[in-house]
């Protein structure tokens, strides 16, 4: 499923096998998960609701994100690529960011090769779950 600014695809598995199974696929194309945000959590913490179980991985590809700020020091403001993974409908949703879309607003064209292989990797993720 194409997003306007990301790559999504929908599971017939348990949330937690899912978020499980997107770790490792990050891990297998060389990302590592710098944080994490359990929005449900942070909602029932914050605002006392109950929301869907809904993950976000902040996924970094230490060589990909050092191309990037060799290029653009201050592309660290878009860094690092995030991947939710949520409940949706009796199903579990995996969706990856675009980083050409999310990199063009910088407006430097050395990053379009960047992006491109973020891309390439994070399709790879989303679709080899």
């Amino acid at each position: 499923m194409t997003l306007g600014y990301g790559y999504a695809r929908e599971f017939e598995m348990p949330f937690g096998e899912v978020v499980e199974r997107a770790r490792a696929a990050l891990k297998a194309e060389g990302f590592g998960v710098l944080c994490e945000i359990d929005v449900k959590e942070k909602l029932r913490e914050k605002l006392g609701v109950d929301f869907r179980n809904y993950l976000i991985l902040g996924a970094c590809n230490p060589p990909l994100a050092y191309q990037a700020l060799q290029q653009e020091p201050n592309v660290g403001l878009l860094l690092p690529c995030n991947v939710v993974v949520y409940e949706l409908g009796g199903r579990t949703v995996v969706a990856a960011i675009d980083a050409a879309k999310m990199l063009s607003v910088v407006g430097n064209p050395g990053l379009e090769a960047t992006a491109r292989q973020v891309n390439e990797a994070l399709r790879r993720v989303v679709d080899g779950m």
